[in-house]
């Protein structure tokens, strides 16, 4: 946006706006030409704004199904069917809002492995990688209800299989299930105890957002060398640069988002859940969605059901002691050689997990589930620390721009 030489938006109206609230010069010091950021970030930084953009379709298509939706048993089902067939544009909002779910897990995973890899977690960013791991688990609970509200055959077994989980935990089980039921049994009042949550908390993640994007912020974002930013000389304004980068981004996510509405809108879903909820026919494999499958892979691989699930929700909140577990001074796995593969490998055993989660619990599967469990929690508790200490990284250039000019330079050579 056009300003003039005393630092104010020139257009008039924007002038008479920003006097009495001045929205757009914040605007412009978060995500405009006042806010410095890195001169070597890539693409895979394009994956924060990617997340937002994610939360604002799901929240959207969201509020319109659910103007056509009823939250009961009877009726949850055939709600559905009715948004798919007679509502106009239903199935196209239905399906946005389904694939989209799956299109968010995408992002937010890439996202948070690109920060394990260049070392987002460490001083001084923990706070916002704690914020980031809110936003996770709050995606997962917001996720699990959601795939309930459709009262089919999976919905409802995957509903009463997981809730069933707390009741492995000693004295404070039974009541917590009996809590999330609103009775003794997955019934009207969970669908609507879930629809009501399920409603609420894309909101609640809006705000840990705001919070997210407040602390970084406060120190700047990573870059790709996981150093420092030492002086201007190694920013440059995030617009225009950055957001005609995040422009590209958004028009090649659209493009695979679109290729899952329009040409395969139910690969990533489960065909039972097409048939009516029937609490008396027991589903032959009983799978969550697949972004849950590395962790429902950790719950089985354990005999225990409550070692099962400690695990399960240990292979999350390891991920806030990270900022700790890791011992090495140098961020960017770029300069860690012994680091940068086993991040790859952490990532082979994550694929490993999800494979093993959509598999019945027998044979090979369950054994790769195993193995992939033990190195998920080796990976933090002891790789995470050892490495760290015996690790002998790269030389660090000096500054941001030191890597960056020569190539600027060669290139304009050519």
């Amino acid at each position: 946006m056009a300003t003039n030489d005393t630092g104010f938006f020139a257009n008039p109206v924007v002038k008479w706006i920003e006097y009495r609230l001045p929205v757009f010069s914040t605007i412009d010091h978060m995500v405009g030409t006042k806010y410095p950021t890195p001169k070597n970030l890539n693409y895979w930084w394009n994956f924060g704004s990617l997340a937002g953009l994610c939360l604002v379709v799901q929240i959207l298509t969201g509020i319109v199904l659910v103007m056509h939706y009823t939250p009961h048993t009877s009726m949850a089902f055939d709600s559905v069917e009715h948004i798919m067939r007679d509502v106009n544009y239903g199935w196209l909002l239905r399906y946005i809002h389904a694939n989209g779910a799956s299109m968010f897990f995408i992002v937010v995973y890439i996202h948070i492995f690109r920060g394990l890899y260049f070392g987002s977690y460490k001083s001084p960013r923990e706070i916002l990688w704690f914020l980031g791991v809110i936003i996770l688990l709050l995606m997962m609970a917001t996720a699990f209800m959601g795939y309930v509200l459709p009262w089919g055959q999976m919905s409802f077994w995957g509903a009463t299989v997981i809730t069933n989980l707390f009741s492995a935990l000693p004295g404070v089980g039974e009541p917590i299930v009996t809590w999330l039921w609103g009775g003794y049994s997955v019934d009207n009042p969970t669908l609507n105890r879930f629809f009501s949550l399920h409603y609420l908390l894309p909101f609640v993640i809006v705000g840990v957002v705001l919070l997210h994007i407040l602390a970084l912020h406060q120190h700047g974002s990573n870059n790709p060398l996981g150093i420092d930013v030492k002086g201007p000389q190694d920013t440059i304004p995030f617009h225009p640069y950055y957001t005609v980068k995040d422009a590209v981004g958004v028009g090649v996510f659209l493009l695979l988002f679109a290729f899952f509405v329009f040409y395969a809108p139910n690969m990533l879903g489960h065909p039972d859940n097409y048939i009516p909820a029937n609490p008396l026919v027991t589903p032959a494999h009983i799978v969550p969605e697949w972004y849950f499958l590395p962790f429902y892979a950790i719950l089985r691989s354990v005999p225990d059901k409550l070692g099962g699930v400690l695990l399960m929700f240990g292979a999350i909140a390891i991920l806030f002691l990270l900022p700790w577990l890791d011992t090495s001074r140098v961020r960017s796995a770029r300069f860690r050689p012994t680091y940068k593969w086993l991040t790859w490998i952490f990532l082979i055993a994550c694929i490993g997990l999800g494979y093993s989660g959509g598999s019945p619990a027998e044979g090979l599967p369950l054994i790769i589930g195993q193995v992939c469990t033990v190195y998920y929690f080796l990976h933090f508790l002891v790789l995470f620390p050892l490495v760290g200490w015996f690790e002998k990284p790269d030389k660090l250039p000096a500054s941001i721009s030191e890597p960056v000019l020569p190539k600027a330079a060669a290139a304009a050579a050519e």
